[in-house]
């Protein structure tokens, strides 16, 4: 019988973990067995630990009582079927939880991906519920994934806020401000920003000194303001700032600094999730949360089904290959050590330069 390893955290206080080891029982009809052997963790999972509740992530792979299961986006491999159409030693891509197997139930199932038609997921946004079906996929995809796991999922979001940005015409914005752009998500914005020559909207980044170094190399902004002199930034200029921190006092310090010239501010991560908070009545735009699928499932109006994410791919794919050599891949083996980097990344302790990949 397969042995189920996971780190469960607290839904009400994410600090606290409980590592868990249970043997998994046999596979029913029409179900997979997944053996997950890498996946990435970054600020992102701190952020879907923090809105587990209001967005619904602690949904997707339910635990007991009051823990949680965070989602990540990982590689498996299928090692047991009782689904036809999913065969044993399938290769996997998607939402996976922080765990060593998990239990899929393959419904619409194509030739490159199917979805988990669990009971309990089908309220859920849809992108969250596909599994990419890898080897029906090009090679250069196949090799990158590492790359996959661990910078795609953040680059796709910085894709859907870059197009988010251009399909309202960046709100009438002349400058655009990124707050912890050292997170992965805010400097693949930035890449993307300064990389489209159509654009003339200036790229500010904003970071702590410590992270000044590794934003300057990356060579993706115009202008970098270290916290606390969000003062250098100018008001006269219509702004759209991107918070990838919530950090509720660079909020409201930004909106009060440029006043309505703040046209709009959209919340994304929570990588400062210690300093969140309610904001109250602001100068300028009111703050809102970005979300992503919302983006998606517009494009998807627009464009056609599937064409927005073949474009975050192709973005990501190409953001990846450009700051590969900036990232330092550090291993994470087990769930102990899985908990002990849980707690460093949840106190700011892991450098923006290193990349978390774990396998349990």
């Amino acid at each position: 019988m397969t042995e189920y390893t996971a780190l469960w955290v607290d839904r009400t206080e994410i600090t606290k973990t409980r590592q868990v080891s249970m043997p998994i029982g046999p596979v029913a009809a029409g179900q997979i067995l997944v053996d997950i052997d890498k996946f990435g963790l970054t600020a992102n999972n701190v952020s879907y630990a923090v809105t587990g509740d209001s967005i619904g992530y602690w949904q997707f792979y339910p635990a007991e009582e009051n823990w949680g299961i965070v989602p990540v986006w990982g590689c498996g491999t299928v090692i047991e079927s009782n689904c036809d159409e999913i065969p044993v030693g399938e290769r996997l891509w998607g939402y996976f939880p922080m765990a060593s197997h998990a239990v899929l139930t393959p419904g619409r199932i194509h030739s490159d991906y199917f979805m988990d038609v669990i009971e309990h997921r089908r309220e859920l946004p849809l992108i969250y519920n596909q599994f990419r079906r890898t080897r029906a996929e090009p090679a250069f995809i196949q090799a990158m994934e590492t790359e996959r796991c661990l910078l795609f999922p953040l680059f796709m979001t910085s894709y859907l806020i870059y197009d988010y940005l251009i399909d309202n015409d960046f709100f009438g914005a002349q400058q655009v401000v990124i707050g912890s752009v050292s997170s992965k998500t805010g400097f693949g914005l930035a890449q993307m920003l300064r990389g489209d020559s159509s654009l003339s909207q200036s790229v500010i980044g904003v970071t702590s000194q410590a992270n000044v170094r590794f934003v300057e190399g990356l060579g993706c902004c115009d202008q970098i303001v270290v916290y606390q002199t969000e003062h250098e930034i100018d008001a006269s200029l219509p702004t759209a700032y991107v918070d990838m921190s919530g950090d509720a006092r660079l909020t409201i310090s930004l909106h009060n600094h440029l006043g309505d010239n703040m046209v709009e501010s959209c919340m994304v991560g929570a990588s400062h999730w210690q300093e969140g908070g309610k904001v109250g009545e602001l100068p300028g735009a009111r703050p809102r949360f970005f979300f992503a699928p919302g983006q998606i499932e517009k494009r998807n109006k627009e464009w056609g089904p599937g064409v927005a994410m073949v474009r975050a791919m192709t973005a990501s794919a190409e953001v990846a290959a450009k700051v590969s050599a900036d990232i330092d891949i550090q291993w994470v083996e087990g769930v102990e050590s899985l908990a002990e980097h849980w707690a460093q990344l949840l106190d700011n302790k892991i450098s923006p330069s290193t990349g978390l990949m774990v396998r349990l």
